[in-house]
């Protein structure tokens, strides 16, 4: 199907409803995590997405040595402004000694809050291709946190 890099529509609204907390990690925000998308998934993923479970329905998470469903822990550096859009800035995230193919991945909040559930989706990000790892580090490098690249921001 088809893969969009988008801020879903649902996070926006929940967004507004107080469901996400992007405080700096271990300071009492949210616990967000990334989870690879495999190669050509069945599945549509972009600003529609609604959820992590939207992923495992269609059974498009990527599999492999090293990679476990669900994906990793993000690390959350904390929230900035710059000019008039707000952004947020996360670390880096490596899967190591791993093998594992994918061609997209989803953010999505771990985190029941508000009503919230553990599963809702914040963005969806399309890798312009599959990327592999073999038996190395599969690397999920995050854009320069600022008004114009970082992967989260407000306008």
């Amino acid at each position: 199907m088809s893969i969009t890099t988008a801020m879903c529509n649902s996070f926006k609204q929940q967004l507004l409803e107080g469901k996400h907390d992007f405080q700096v990690s271990g300071s009492g925000g949210h616990t967000f995590n990334i989870a690879l998308i495999k190669s050509s998934p069945a599945g549509t993923y972009g600003s529609a997405t609604t959820n992590y479970s939207d992923v495992t329905g269609n059974s498009d998470e990527a599999t492999g040595t090293g990679y476990s469903a669900g994906g990793n822990a993000l690390t959350n550096l904390g929230c900035g402004l710059d000019a008039s859009t707000a952004y947020v800035d996360f670390s880096d995230s490596t899967w190591s000694s791993a093998t594992v193919t994918a061609s997209a991945a989803i953010i999505y909040n771990t985190t029941t809050d508000g009503g919230s559930s553990t599963d809702d989706a914040v963005a969806t990000l399309d890798f312009g291709g599959d990327k592999t790892s073999t038996n190395g580090d599969f690397v999920v490098q995050f854009p320069t946190a600022d008004a114009s690249n970082a992967v989260i921001r407000i306008a």
